[in-house]
């Protein structure tokens, strides 16, 4: 018997762009077998980005409704990792732009997350709060292309040629756009180094 778990048809082994293909074709199984197959990814990404579980599980079920609603607009169906983890790293960045919590109030929800994960030592924990908010502020500010880019390489995990594939742009546009990035986050961050 299956689990809840379970991918329907061996869908497991059928490859992304297969998947994808039917998925837009309205094959709800394909499209959940590509939601089991990337979600924890989509999850970690988010996690990253937005700082909380609870979040993350949010912005990652909005994340597949508009994949499955804009499957039209998926290129290349063999890129529906990366399409999938730009879709949640932007929904993650909505989602940090929406929240109605004060930042210094979400900076000290943070810092005490981080204190029970490191035995409860108060110093560390408000550094890492403050840390965490300043590079989600730093994220923020990035223009949207920069942005995109460096959630998929440094959240997403991705290579310069599946960030090329998923924003459908070449590997050198992406290269130029993850160095700019790079310096501005440095930049911002220098007072955490």
């Amino acid at each position: 018997m299956d689990g809840p778990t379970s991918v329907p048809h061996g869908l497991e082994l059928v490859p992304d762009a297969i998947l994808a293909g039917r998925a837009s074709d309205g094959d709800t199984a394909a499209f959940e077998a590509l939601a089991r197959r990337y979600g924890p990814q989509m999850r970690a990404c988010a996690r990253r980005i937005t700082g909380s579980y609870a979040d993350a599980d949010d912005v990652v079920q909005e994340s597949l409704m508009q994949a499955w609603k804009q499957l039209d607009t998926l290129r290349d169906n063999g890129a529906v990792k990366g399409w999938l983890l730009r879709i949640t790293g932007s929904r993650s960045i909505d989602h940090l732009r929406r929240r109605k919590v004060h930042p210094e109030l979400d900076a000290e929800h943070e810092a005490a997350a981080d204190g029970a994960r490191n035995h409860n030592n108060p110093e560390s924990a408000a550094v890492n709060g403050s840390r965490v908010a300043a590079l989600k502020a730093a994220l923020a500010r990035l223009p949207e292309e920069q942005r995109r880019c460096w959630v998929l390489k440094e959240f997403g995990d991705q290579s310069y040629e599946e960030i090329a594939s998923a924003l459908n742009i070449s590997s050198d546009s992406v290269r130029g756009r993850l160095a700019r990035a790079r310096v501005t986050l440095a930049r911002e961050m220098e007072e955490w180094r």
